[in-house]
Order: C-alpha cells, then structure tokens, then sequence
C-alpha cells in the first residue's frame, strides 16, 4: 500500500508543478474546489520547430510515421532534459502543443530566497534556457542528419494559473500575455527569438544583444514593436561569435565529417541568429531611436 502511495505521488509531481502538486496532498479529497493563482508577472515562452510537419510523413518504410514521432519525442525529451539542470529550477514546461514548447518563470511561490528574485532575474533565466534550445536542437540535427530550426517568442506580464479537469487534471496558464507570447513565436521569424518591447526593456541593461525588428501585426493587438534577442555577450562585454541556422543539419554537415558530434556549447558566448536572407524585402519599418533592422542587413544592436 505505501507503495501504490509513492507511486501515486511520483505520478501527480511529474504531471504538476511541485508546489500545486503539494497543495492537492495537503487537500481534502472531497473537495473539488477550482485551483487557480494570480500572478503579476510571469516569463512565457513558445517554442515551435515549424518544419516539423514538412518532416511528418506517413509511409510503410518510417512505420506510417512513428518513426518521426520518435524523433520529435527525442526532440522534446532532450528539452525536458535540460530544464532539469538546477539553473533552470524556477522554470516550469507548462505543455506541448504538437511541436511547440511551451514554458514559464515566476509561478513558483516566491518564499525564502526566491523572494529576493525579480522578473528581470526569471526572465534572464528564461531568455537562456530558450538561448540553449538550439544548441540542444543543433546537435540532434547533427546526430540525425536532419534541418529542424527552432522559432521562439517571449512575452512577459500578469497570468492566471490553474488546474482544468478531475480525470487526468492539467495544469496551465491563461490571460493576453500568453496569448501575445504565442504571437512571437508564429510572427516570428525561424532561427531568431522575438520578443515584446516589455522584454527588452526588462534584460537590455544586462549581458544580452538585441536587434530591433520593427513593428510588426499581431492579430488581436494591431502593430507591436518588437526585438529579437541575439545571443548573450561575455564578462567584458565583447561580441560573441555569430551563428547559423541549421549549422549542424545536413546543410552544414559537409566538411565537419570525422570532427566528431558537436558538442553544446556555451550560452553565455553563443548568440542566436539567422541567415538574414529570411528578412530581405519584409519591409520593416524603422525602430524608434533609429534603432531598425533594414532589409537584408544585419540590424543595430539595441
């Protein structure tokens, strides 16, 4: 019997963030009541690999497509993985939407010494894990001959929080800011983080390169000036190495045969970026301060 009980409390901490999983231990069983939590400030990220379903195919030769569900499982395993790291601790995975990651900072209760945490430290944390999502994908590309590019946006800002359903319960998230995070994510554009004007304001005084995308129409919100974040800089502020999409998928693999896997390498010294190809003729207008992201060029660093 005790052991059904640890079995059961294994499952309910793997299917709920901790401290909601505590609460429902803690609760009378009969009561049924909603759960849900406010909060004023919550990082959220959508993570989406948007080739993926070029990829998806139903044939006898891939087992009418477990295979590329396999490699997806591989793909977001990988991720799961490496919000396990203890850097990544006040991160909750909120769900997969099909290829999408989805997560967030700041829904854990802010007792102890996390009460000494602000947004600007969640969303750092948050910014890097995302930072650190393609060089997981980079090297599976690498190891599977394979092109996926990851596409992720970032907003920040208040969300309520609560868990949906008797029968296989699940927890999420809900308000504009996760809706306008999602909209990063699939205005986006592959390769590259975009983030809300909130963002940047909250991180650009810390060790992060930004390029101002311009403004761009998210359904539901008219025109919002965005940024993408290109990478972190090192401790003297110098300029990291600039990196490519897909540099480890079968477009890139050709002279790095016998090198070895590559291996992951640091976020701190690692900026994300995009052949720049993908912008030309988008027209985007100019940022406020001059700073912009013109048409085929690299952009000024906000």
């Amino acid at each position: 019997m005790e052991r059904v009980k640890l079995d059961n409390k294994r499952i309910l901490f793997n299917l709920l963030p901790a401290h909601v999983a505590q609460h429902f231990l803690m609760s009378n069983p009969r009561n049924m009541d909603l759960y849900y939590q406010s909060y004023s400030q919550v990082g959220v990220m959508f993570a989406s690999i948007p080739n993926f379903d070029d990829f998806y195919i139903e044939l006898d030769g891939n087992n009418m497509g477990v295979e590329c569900l396999r490699l997806l499982n591989e793909i977001i395993a990988d991720f799961d993985e490496l919000m396990d790291k203890d850097f990544y601790k006040d991160l909750e995975k909120i769900k997969t939407i099909g290829s999408t990651y989805m997560a967030a900072v700041g829904l854990a209760p802010t007792t102890g010494t996390k009460a000494k945490k602000g947004i600007s430290s969640h969303l750092s944390t948050l910014a890097d894990f995302a930072i650190e999502m393609f060089d997981v994908l980079d090297e599976i590309n690498y190891q599977s001959y394979n092109d996926f590019v990851l596409r992720v946006g970032i907003n920040v800002g208040p969300v309520v929080a609560g868990v949906i359903g008797a029968r296989r319960p699940q927890y999420d998230i809900w308000g504009n800011t996760v809706n306008v995070a999602s909209r990063m994510d699939s205005t986006g554009v592959q390769g590259r983080i975009q983030v809300t004007e909130e963002v940047h304001r909250l991180l650009r005084r810390g060790t992060y390169r930004f390029v101002c995308r311009g403004k761009v129409s998210v359904k539901g919100k008219g025109e919002m000036l965005t940024y993408f974040l290109e990478g972190r800089t090192d401790g003297n502020g110098s300029q990291a190495r600039e990196r490519k999409v897909c540099g480890y998928g079968r477009a890139g693999l050709q002279g790095r045969l016998g090198t070895g896997p590559p291996p992951v390498s640091s976020m701190a010294s690692l900026p994300v970026r995009a052949g720049m190809g993908a912008l030309q003729g988008s027209g985007l207008p100019p940022c406020p301060h001059g700073q912009h992201l013109p048409p085929g060029a690299a952009g000024k660093e906000a």
